[in-house]
């Protein structure tokens, strides 16, 4: 069974307010890589690497840091993918919803940001 136009539309709503709250709820977050280079490693076991203006910059880390850091990369990363499904949501009811200039052929779905 098809849903209608307007039965679609609340879904996406529904679903970008279920997405907004799960952003909301959302803990520390970090950007970069963290590893574990276990015992007789030479030079720091645990350790924060990441990107600062094109260079790569390493931390040295204590256990308590590294575990700290994981979790907010892993949210970070978990960010990142709930603010990507709600672009797409957004965009999906932009150009559903709102009135379109004349086009010689229609948009596709890779043009609109939609996959």
């Amino acid at each position: 069974m098809k849903h209608s136009a307007g039965s679609e539309l609340k879904d996406e709503g529904l679903r970008y307010r279920e997405l907004a709250q799960q952003l909301g709820q959302m803990s520390w977050i970090s950007e970069g890589y963290v590893q574990d280079r276990g015992p007789g490693a030479g030079g720091p076991k645990y350790q924060w690497t990441r990107k600062v203006k094109g260079k790569t910059v390493s931390v040295a880390l204590s256990q308590e840091q590294f575990e700290w850091l994981r979790g907010a990369i892993e949210n970070w990363k978990r960010t990142q993918e709930l603010l990507r499904e709600m672009q797409i949501l957004s965009r999906r009811v932009l150009f559903s919803t709102l009135p379109e200039p004349n086009r010689r052929k229609r948009l596709s779905k890779k043009v609109m940001g939609l996959i």
